[in-house]
């Protein structure tokens, strides 16, 4: 069944997918693109905050754990286009994509919450997918190097987000929560491009666009539909319906940047849906007849 949370998510997932066919097209590096993300959505977000009074925060001790969250956000978006620009897109984003796996582990850990059996069959149904979808020989030219760990430090980094997140949306208002997260972002970006020499100006038009875009759409719109579904669904089946991203920038970057979709990659898709939709599956329980 479409619940509000779910369709929130699966649009939420559209709109991020757009970013990696952006990011291809190399209007702008990697890093000041993830600044401008954040900014952009910072920046629009803020009026419409002060407009809905949504800016004064109910508990001042909430400012601390929201700092983590987006400080764990931008820390992911940066190590991922580093791992990026140190390797390959397909190498980052398979990595990236383990993070259902650490959901998982970190909440049985650290939560004290047992994931369901569908939600470790659907994360193995899943994966086989991603490597079906990126392919067997892709993985077997990964190499142990910084560009390798960077990889799997976003992954780690992503599904700490999650798991943080889902815990300070429990407390708190979307919006009051997507601004705070996002400030804390901005800045923390705007350092890391300042310590690796990013110029901020000096773009074609084109590029700006792409920027709005990524701002807009990418990250506020993206991220308000995603984080209502944090909010109301289990941060398991969140983290692994992410991985569908995968699929939506594949379709989006032949539709926009006429890549090809082979047939493997067709069949990867598949395969991952099908476990993302083994991890929605809810056993139904017949209550006995007297």
């Amino acid at each position: 069944m479409m619940t509000k949370p779910r369709i929130a998510l699966f649009l939420g997932i559209l709109c991020i997918s757009i970013f990696p066919v952006i990011v291809r097209m190399n209007l702008t590096s990697g890093l000041i693109s993830a600044f401008y993300r954040m900014a952009i959505a910072t920046a629009i977000l803020l009026p419409i905050a002060i407009y809905k009074d949504k800016v004064r925060l109910e508990n001042i001790k909430m400012l601390f754990p929201i700092a983590v969250c987006g400080i764990l956000f931008a820390s992911d978006i940066a190590v991922w286009n580093i791992s990026i620009q140190n390797s390959s897109a397909t190498q980052a984003t398979l990595l990236t994509n383990l993070s259902p796996i650490w959901v998982g582990v970190f909440s049985f850990i650290f939560l004290s919450y047992r994931p369901k059996k569908s939600f470790w069959l659907g994360t193995l149904i899943a994966l086989m997918g991603m490597i079906v979808f990126v392919g067997i020989e892709t993985i077997l030219e990964f190499k142990l190097d910084f560009a390798f760990f960077l990889g799997i430090l976003s992954g780690l980094l992503y599904a700490i987000y999650i798991l943080v997140s889902k815990n300070v949306l429990a407390k708190m208002n979307i919006v009051t929560f997507m601004l705070y997260s996002m400030i804390f972002s901005t800045v923390f970006l705007f350092f890391i491009n300042v310590f690796f020499h990013e110029s901020f100006v000096g773009f074609s038009e084109k590029a700006w666009i792409s920027l709005f875009v990524q701002g807009i759409v990418c990250q506020l719109i993206a991220w308000l539909l995603i984080s209502y579904a944090t909010q109301k669904m289990r941060a398991t089946r969140v983290s692994l319906s992410l991985l569908s991203q995968a699929i939506f920038a594949t379709i989006l970057a032949a539709i926009f940047v006429n890549e090809k979709i082979t047939n493997v990659q067709m069949i990867g898709s598949v395969i991952i849906l099908a476990g993302i939709a083994t991890t929605f599956y809810e056993k139904k329980t017949v209550p006995k007849s007297l």
